[in-house]
């Protein structure tokens, strides 16, 4: 079980990666983001489908961009991930 989220985080983390990347040098293509991330194009194409999905980023003929939603995700996301933490924490043996 926690195998699992293990892997959902370290895909989360991917996912964040490839939205920063997109927002810091929007449009930007597939092939130019694998090699920026040092990651295989398919894992790329998987978070760009991804973030597009929750509107984070959008599709365009130059490359992905980012969207006002990006700005909000950054906005919250360490606000968002002290809270997870503290709730990992709360489940620790003491």
């Amino acid at each position: 079980m926690l195998r699992k989220m293990k892997d959902e985080i370290e895909l989360l983390s991917r996912h964040i990666e490839v939205a920063k990347a997109v927002a810091d040098h929007e449009p930007i293509g597939i092939m130019k983001l694998a090699e920026m991330l040092a990651l295989p194009s398919h894992r790329i194409r998987y978070s760009l489908h991804v973030l597009e999905q929750f509107g984070y980023i959008r599709a365009s003929p130059e490359g992905a961009v980012a969207t006002s939603r990006t700005a909000e995700l950054f906005e919250h996301l360490n606000g968002d991930l002290d809270e997870l933490i503290r709730l990992l924490a709360e489940m620790k043996r003491p």
